[in-house]
C-alpha cells in the first residue's frame, strides 16, 4: 500500500516539476524563429549551393578532378588561333579553352568546398542559398555553361578543321624532311665514291 502511494506521489511530483519548467519558459522572451516568415541571417562563408561564373572559368578542370563524389562534369574545346572571336576571361587573361559543358549534380554534392579552394580564377563559389528542394532529381542537375548548342557545334567544326590543317602541315614537313635527308645521303654517297675509285686505281 505504501509503495502504491509512493508511486502515485512520484507521478504527481514529476508532473509538478515538468510544469514548473513549462511555466518558467512560458513568460520568457520567445526564441523560436517563425520560419519561413522569419529567418536567422546566414553567414557569408556558409557552404551551401554552388554557383559558377562562366566568364571567369578557364576550363582547367581542377574542380572536377578534386571532387570526391564526381558530381562536377567539365568538357572543354581548344580555342584555335584563327578564330575571329578571341575570347577573354573576366580577369583580363586570354582564354585558351572554351567550356561547352559545366554541369553539377547537386544530388551528389557533399558541399565539402574543395572545388572552391582549388579554382585558380575563383569562378566557382558557395552561396547562401539552401532552399532548392524538388520533386525530381533531374532538377538537381544544373548546367552552368553559357554556350549555345549552335556555338558549340561551330567551335567544334573550327577545331576539327584546324587539327586537319595541323596534321597536313606536319605530314608535309615530315615529307620534306625525309626528302632532304635522302638527298643529303645521296650527295654524301656521291662524294665518297670518287675517293674509293682513286684508291682502287692506285
Amino acid at each position: 500500500m505504501l509503495e502504491y502511494i509512493k508511486n502515485v506521489w512520484l507521478g504527481f511530483w514529476t508532473v509538478i516539476v515538468g510544469m514548473k519548467i513549462t511555466f518558467t519558459h512560458l513568460f520568457e522572451k520567445k526564441v523560436t524563429v517563425q520560419y519561413p516568415d522569419d529567418r536567422y541571417p546566414i553567414p557569408p562563408n556558409a557552404r551551401n549551393k554552388l554557383h559558377l561564373e562562366p566568364t571567369l572559368c578557364n576550363g582547367c578542370t581542377s574542380c572536377a578532378r578534386i571532387c570526391p563524389v564526381n558530381c562536377i562534369k567539365v568538357e572543354t574545346l581548344r580555342v584555335v588561333p584563327d578564330d575571329p572571336e578571341q575570347p577573354m576571361i573576366a580577369d583580363g587573361t586570354k582564354r585558351k579553352l572554351w567550356v561547352p559543358v559545366y554541369d553539377i549534380d547537386f544530388a551528389k554534392c557533399c558541399f565539402c568546398g574543395l572545388c572552391t579552394t582549388v579554382c585558380p580564377t575563383f569562378a566557382i563559389k558557395h552561396t547562401v542559398e539552401f532552399e532548392y528542394s524538388t520533386y525530381s532529381r533531374d532538377d538537381l542537375y544544373v548546367r552552368f555553361s553559357d554556350m549555345s548548342p549552335e556555338k558549340v557545334a561551330e567551335k567544334k567544326k573550327m577545331l576539327e578543321e584546324f587539327q586537319a590543317k595541323e596534321k597536313a602541315a606536319k605530314a608535309e614537313a615530315a615529307r620534306k624532311a625525309a626528302e632532304e635527308k635522302s638527298k643529303a645521303e645521296a650527295q654524301a654517297k656521291a662524294e665518297s665514291s670518287p675517293v674509293t675509285e682513286s684508291k682502287e686505281s692506285n
